[in-house]
């Protein structure tokens, strides 16, 4: 369905020709975003050997941000194949049609992709979800965790939503909506969404299409630092390079606020940069790794789910007041409010959050039980 969404969204945002039915189709897509962001970390989760399942759980990561510097590579290619009148009256729908060819993509592979074997123990199709845990571990580790699982839903099984607000889950459902509302309070989309007009405005036009030149640059620095976050994640372990990449992104943030104030353009540019960078292997990919981690079975992908609500939402204030801060604060003033937010995320994961590196999601569960 979320593939779908993103189809027709990009099909759709591509043909519109007024600002609300493309509205309407960009509603479409945050459906189809919604729906694979709040399943597929869960179902990449629930699949996974504890021992791999960092690295591959951030591979989400890494293919997002692949996506993303890939769009700022083709929107460049994109304003730089005709005229500005062009980009203004065409140029500007294949940049969102392009979309509907990796949703086409995105769709035929879920045919070909299993059901999570986790949600198959559940559905009392206890073969089918052995078979494949046995293809990823094992004999030996696949009866173990067939096990673990049933053990789990036994525990858990007569489990409502409402538990999420009662111990044991409560405090894991705190720590999965602080992980959520700091992966996006610490401005990095900020950056992402209008990165193109900061980098304008702190550049001047001398450069023709500088802005996406710039974003590109940004993106890629992104792709290169997500790759660094996967290959730590399984042996520095979350909670080191959560705090590492918030306390980074607070330093950067500062540095950016000197830079507007001084108005030293280049240095707008390298600080967005060293910015995204620690966004990119800490806050990005560690965030969706570690929110499904936290709960049992029974509640993960409703729990996973709510967290994802409360980071899509701020996500929507980010990208709704950001214009109205630089208006008002100006850049330099935007980002001291960012820095503060990044310290105090740092400091607030340093205290609250565990630590699940190489654990079953079994003994992750088992953290809040003791």
């Amino acid at each position: 369905m979320g593939a779908a969404c993103f189809f027709f969204a990009a099909l759709w945002s591509a043909f519109t020709y007024t600002p609300w039915t493309l509205i309407a189709a960009r509603i479409v897509g945050g459906v189809g975003i919604g729906l694979a962001s709040a399943l597929a970390i869960t179902y990449i989760t629930e699949c996974a050997p504890a021992k791999y399942r960092g690295t591959l759980s951030s591979a989400y990561q890494l293919l997002t941000i692949l996506g993303i510097f890939l769009t700022n590579v083709i929107n460049f290619g994109i304003a730089n194949a005709g005229s500005l009148d062009w980009g203004i009256n065409s140029g500007w729908r294949w940049m969102l049609g392009i979309g509907c060819i990796p949703a086409a993509i995105f769709f035929l592979a879920l045919f070909l992709s299993p059901e999570s074997p986790r949600f198959l123990i559940q559905s009392g199709r206890e073969e089918e979800g052995f078979a494949i845990l046995e293809k990823i571990g094992g004999t030996d580790e696949a009866r173990r965790e067939v096990a673990d699982v049933k053990a789990s839903i036994e525990r858990d099984k007569n489990g409502k939503l409402t538990d999420l607000f009662k111990k044991p889950l409560l405090i894991p459902f705190l720590i999965g909506l602080l992980l959520a509302a700091f992966n996006q309070v610490g401005g990095q989309n900020a950056v992402s969404y209008y990165g193109p007009t900061m980098f304008k405005a702190a550049l001047g036009n001398n450069i023709p299409n500088v802005e996406f030149l710039c974003s590109s640059l940004v993106g890629l620095v992104e792709l290169i630092f997500t790759v660094v976050g996967m290959a730590l994640i399984d042996k520095a372990g979350r909670k080191p390079l959560l705090v590492t990449s918030a306390a980074g992104m607070g330093v950067f943030a500062a540095i950016m606020a000197f830079a507007f104030h001084a108005n030293i353009g280049w240095l707008v540019v390298a600080g967005a940069c060293g910015f995204i960078a620690c966004f990119a292997f800490g806050l990005g990919p560690v965030t969706w790794v570690m929110i499904p981690e936290l709960f049992p079975t029974y509640m993960r992908g409703r729990a996973s789910g709510l967290c994802t609500v409360l980071l899509w939402g701020i996500n929507f204030c980010v990208g709704q007041f950001t214009p109205m801060m630089f208006e008002g604060w100006g850049g330099s003033g935007t980002f001291i409010f960012w820095m503060i937010m990044d310290f105090i995320g740092a400091i607030s994961i340093a205290k609250f959050a565990p630590e699940t590196k190489g654990k079953t999601l079994e003994e992750i569960q088992a953290l809040w039980t003791k």
